[in-house]
Parts: C-alpha cells; sequence; structure tokens
C-alpha cells in the first residue's frame, strides 16, 4: 500500500488552517454585531400613544458602536488565542492524565517511535503514556517542541511489535501532514466561543433567579423583561457561532484519517497490522475520562461514551473520524 499525496495533504492542511483562523473571528464579529443590534433594538423601546412598547432598529448607531468593539474583540480574541496556543500541550495533558516517558523507562516504546522517525526523516516527538488499561492512542502539538505520541498503558500491553508501530506510524502521520495543527486550532477558537456561551447563559441564570424578584413596578418589569430579552438573543446568537463552529470543524475532511492509516502502514510496511491495531482499539477504546469532546477528536477512536446519548447523532455528523469498519477494510485490500 503506497502512501502518496503527503504534500498536497499538507499544502491542504495548511489552507484549513488560515482558514480557520479567519472564520473564527469573523464568526465571533458576526455574533458580536447581531448582538448590538438586538441591544439596540431592545434597548430603544418607548411607549405608544396607546401604552404599547414600540422598538426600532438604529443601523448607523449599531455600526458605530460595533467598530469602537472591534479591536477590544479582536483584543481578547487574540490574548486567549495566544495564552491557548501556548499552552495547548498543558491542557491536553491535563485534559487526558498523560505523563511523559523516557527510554530508560520504556525502551520499547521509545524505540519504535525512534524508528519510524528515522524511517520517515522527521524529529523525534515527545512520547507520553496515559495509566489506562483500555486502548487509545493519539498526537497533539502545534510545532516541533510541542509535538506529542501519547499512548495508553493499555495498547502497549495488548498490540505486538507490528502492531503498535502501526498505530505509532498513523500518529506521526498526523504531525508529518500538520492535522495536530489544525486541531489544536480548531480546539481553541471553539473554547472561546464556549467559554462566551458559558457567560451569557449565567448572566441569564442570575437576572431570572435574582434580578426578578426584584422588579415590581411596570417599568423596572418591562427593562427586566428587555434584559431578558437581550440576554436570551446572546444565547441564540452564542448558540449559531457554535453550531458554524462546528461546521468548520465538520470541514477538515475525514480523509485525513484514512490518509494517517495510509502513512501509518507506509512507515509500519504492515497494513494488515494496522487493521488489526483497529480492531482491537474499537472492542476496547480508552480514555474513556476524558470528557472534552474537542480533545477527544484527536484519539485514533473515540471512547464508546462519548457515541452514547441523544447527541450520538449530532457527534456522527460533526465527527471528523470515518467508521472505524470501513478503515479497516481499506486497510485489508492490500
Amino acid at each position: 500500500m503506497r502512501y502518496v499525496g503527503m504534500q498536497t495533504q499538507i499544502r491542504r492542511n495548511n489552507t484549513l488552517s488560515i482558514l480557520l483562523l479567519l472564520m473564527f473571528p469573523t464568526i465571533i464579529l458576526g455574533m458580536v454585531w447581531v448582538f448590538l443590534a438586538a441591544l439596540n433594538y431592545f434597548g430603544n423601546g418607548y411607549p405608544d400613544e396607546y401604552g404599547e412598547m414600540v422598538y426600532q432598529l438604529d443601523i448607523s448607531t449599531v455600526n458605530y458602536y460595533f467598530v469602537t468593539a472591534i479591536p477590544w474583540v479582536v483584543a481578547g480574541v487574540l490574548i486567549w488565542f495566544v495564552i491557548a496556543y501556548f499552552g495547548n500541550v498543558a491542557m491536553v495533558r491535563q485534559a487526558t492524565g498523560a505523563r511523559p516517558v523516557t527510554r530508560k523507562e520504556n525502551p520499547r516504546l521509545y524505540n519504535i517511535v525512534e524508528n519510524l522517525c528515522m524511517t520517515c526523516n522527521m524529529d523525534m516527538p515527545k512520547i507520553n503514556v496515559v495509566d489506562d488499561p483500555q486502548l487509545n492512542a493519539f498526537a497533539s502539538g502545534i510545532n516541533a517542541k510541542s509535538y506529542t505520541v501519547t499512548v495508553t498503558t493499555g495498547l502497549m500491553e495488548l498490540l505486538d511489535d507490528d502492531e503498535l508501530a502501526g498505530v505509532l506510524g498513523h500518529e506521526l502521520t498526523h504531525i508529518r501532514n500538520h492535522d495536530t495543527k489544525l486541531l489544536i486550532t480548531s480546539i481553541i477558537f471553539v473554547g472561546i466561543i464556549s467559554t462566551i456561551m458559558s457567560v451569557v447563559v449565567r448572566m441569564m441564570y442570575e437576572t431570572l433567579w435574582y434580578g426578578g424578584g426584584r422588579r415590581r413596578s411596570n417599568s423596572k418589569e418591562g427593562g427586566g423583561l428587555s434584559l431578558l430579552v437581550i440576554l436570551l438573543i446572546g444565547v441564540v446568537c452564542c448558540a449559531v457561532a457554535y453550531i458554524f463552529t462546528l461546521l468548520t470543524r465538520f470541514a477538515i475532511s475525514r480523509k485525513r484519517e484514512y490518509m494517517a492509516d495510509a502513512g501509518g502502514a507506509e512507515l509500519c510496511g504492515n497494513p494488515l497490522a494496522l487493521a488489526s491495531a483497529l480492531r482491537k482499539i474499537s472492542h476496547n477504546p480508552g480514555l474513556d475520562n476524558v470528557k472534552r469532546a474537542d480533545v477527544a477528536q484527536l484519539f485514533i477512536i473515540q471512547p464508546d461514551e462519548m457515541k452514547q446519548g441523544l447527541m450520538s447523532f449530532m457527534d456522527s455528523l460533526f465527527s471528523t473520524h470515518p467508521d472505524t469498519e470501513k478503515r479497516i477494510a481499506i486497510l485489508e485490500q492490500f
């Protein structure tokens, strides 16, 4: 099985990374404009001659405040991104419970990674291990200093050397194709949208439970209702923005997993070994304690717990991983 199109895939992922960097701030700015428009519309209401509230939207005023807010929004997003950019290693390690491993501690794992890196002429990434009896692996990082390959202890115990080499080759290919950089970028921006949504929902909760009881007069009740409507619109804006971020994540084609499978098969020289490893992992995928779906998208196979419940259908729609059986079938053709 010959792995072809690597440079094309790398160029494609670099292009997607740039598009993501542009798309997410655009979504955030659009959400800010809509929120300012709602604030202007419901904040400038006045009673007519019949006592009914009349609302009007002043576009020029909205645009003025939007232009004024742009530097603050961009600065806030930039600060968040810089912090997350340099803190992504700690973020992933904290979410997964991974720890670094040395050659002395695990020469088998270290030597397999080193041999694969020599085969494809790439720099040696960091190697981490998660103490988990189940099976899983993932690659992470955004540059040469942070590139990391992580495996569970259960994976090392159950897989033989050829199977383990296939899995490690798969993860190294993700690094070579800059898939990890693309995914970490999406995780950072999805985190921004999620945080904004959480803040707005919290404000809405405070207004409902603590603000309503103190507003007794008709005018105050009207003001409280307007505030509640504004917060509700804020929640809707955040939800729409979050859906768009999921759609942009979905734009990260599932072909990257097939490409990583092909690259892993070529590196280890045994497609059937990687197919066997995927089948074993699919029977008992680990890292169940990782509750963050954004981090779980890094895994070679998602844990079963993340595929259950009402959201499983939505998860499958926005999943960046193809069906495992299809991946195995393709590998077994060669």
